[in-house]
């Protein structure tokens, strides 16, 4: 049978259209609606009666049909981004804790299904090195990875220092909320500079910012105790990391991108316990890079996925996840 003698949404063998089949994507892998309930729900609009088997057919259909855009836009990313955004969630594989890892900036969203939460899927998706820079929360895992630069998480330094206040110790109040007003004057005159892009004011005040720094870490750094030691030195050794925004205000100080990248994929986890092979795991992994990247890009997650299906059969051009 040629193209011609088929309905432009319809491909052979298939039972279902592909704005349905693309529409199940969305639903199942946006709107987290398990097999069952996708059933339910065909049924109740339209008393459309398809078994699960299908259903999961037409998923794994769906990923295999994105693939290549998923390929093309891996290499994308390992060649040519200036800032990438990473962080890692557990995500359970029959029983075992496997990790989905997130490479994203406001253009893109890469997830990737890891066996590990080593340095080697660091290396699985940007390479051995990374020219650019690399935003991460301080996870020991980032530190020492070949990179041009790093951003630290403020926010999660923030984190440390609140719970510092919670701790016994002689001195730990006085030095969490010292470095606590430090962070929270950083994050104002970010967003000041974001309102403004007053480059003088913004350097001006990142000069003596970084003096305030220096004075707090000589007056505390004698008589902090264990835990405050621990954060005054990680200042110390790797101020480069924690204040580089301060010096290139194009990258964030905060690893926020990623953390509400995973928010979709953690929510999914929750409603379908995670998956039943690595297998599946990556085919999530696939499917969640195209709704999370196509929202990034303000496209239509169903365009998509109905495009990449007729791509199959050569009816159109395969879309490309790269703007």
């Amino acid at each position: 049978m040629t193209s011609a003698e088929w309905s432009p949404k319809m491909i052979p063998g298939q039972d279902l259209s592909v704005k349905l089949q693309a529409f199940l994507g969305w639903l199942g892998n946006y709107g987290h609606l398990p097999y069952e309930k996708q059933q339910e729900m065909l049924w109740e609009l339209g008393q459309i009666e398809i078994g699960v088997g299908t259903l999961v057919t037409t998923n794994q259909r769906v990923e295999g049909a994105i693939k290549p855009s998923i390929e093309e836009l891996s290499q994308w990313v390992k060649t040519t981004q200036p800032n990438i955004h990473v962080d890692e969630t557990p995500w359970p594989v029959k029983g075992v804790k496997e990790w989905l890892w997130v490479f994203t900036n406001p253009d893109f969203c890469l997830f990737h299904a890891g066996d590990t939460r080593s340095r080697a899927e660091l290396i699985a998706v940007l390479g051995s090195e990374y020219r650019g820079v690399l935003s991460s929360d301080d996870f020991n895992v980032y530190n020492g990875y070949a990179v041009r630069a790093q951003q630290k998480c403020l926010a999660h330094l923030r984190r440390h220092f609140k719970r510092l206040l919670k701790l016994p110790g002689k001195y730990n109040q006085v030095i969490g909320q010292t470095f606590l007003d430090l962070i929270d004057q950083a994050f104002k005159h970010y967003r000041d500079w974001q309102l403004t892009r007053n480059e003088l004011s913004y350097r001006t005040w990142g000069k003596e910012f970084k003096n305030q720094i220096q004075q707090r870490l000589k007056q505390y750094s004698q008589i902090a105790g264990y835990e405050a030691g621990k954060l005054l030195r990680s200042l110390k050794e790797k101020a480069g990391q924690w204040w580089y925004f301060l010096e290139h205000p194009e990258v964030p100080p905060d690893n926020n991108l990623a953390e509400r990248s995973l928010r979709l994929a953690v929510t999914k986890r929750k409603v379908s316990g995670g998956s039943r092979s690595m297998k599946r795991f990556e085919h999530t992994a696939n499917l969640l890079t195209v709704v999370q990247t196509c929202r990034r890009q303000k496209r239509s997650v169903i365009d998509f996925f109905e495009q990449a299906l007729m791509a199959t059969v050569g009816s159109s051009e395969m879309p490309t996840l790269i703007i």
